[in-house]
């Protein structure tokens, strides 16, 4: 493979020191061609792709490709968690209040952190979660008629 090549899913999975199974390949390529999606979509994504697997797997395998850092979970509040294949950005999210929908936002202001806290209290900051609030345009456009 030359610099250039996009590692294949399988690739990815060794390269974090992950074992490589059909159920962990197939949730990582449904959670990248989905849109902040939940577990039960995952699941059924998962399930399409390659038949039977369990909740408890897709969780179990959820969990682990979120700490090698493959995927992301959010978890906007009142909502349950939502994961994305968009990694390493720093980047921010829109969710509406009516419907749920989400949409990624790049980065506030400048590279990660983007934000300043007022008082750091020791800490060596490296990431800023940010949720901006509001109504979708559908939600939006629905409410104004």
């Amino acid at each position: 493979m030359t610099g250039s090549e996009t590692p294949t899913p399988a690739e990815e999975l060794r390269g974090v020191g992950l074992r490589v199974t059909a159920a962990r390949v197939a949730l990582l390529e449904t959670v990248r061609h989905g849109d902040h999606l939940g577990v039960e979509a995952i699941a059924s994504g998962v399930r399409d792709r390659v038949g039977h697997v369990s909740l408890q797997a897709v969780y179990e395998a959820l969990h682990a490709l979120t700490a090698a850092g493959l995927i992301r979970r959010i978890e906007p509040a009142g909502s349950p968690a939502r994961f994305e294949g968009r990694v390493g950005d720093n980047h921010h999210h829109l969710v509406c209040r009516s419907c749920g929908a989400v949409a990624d936002v790049d980065c506030a202001v400048g590279e990660a952190p983007c934000l300043a806290a007022s008082d750091d209290h020791g800490f060596a900051i490296d990431e800023a979660e940010v949720i901006y609030w509001g109504l979708c345009p559908d939600c939006s456009t629905a409410r104004s008629s």
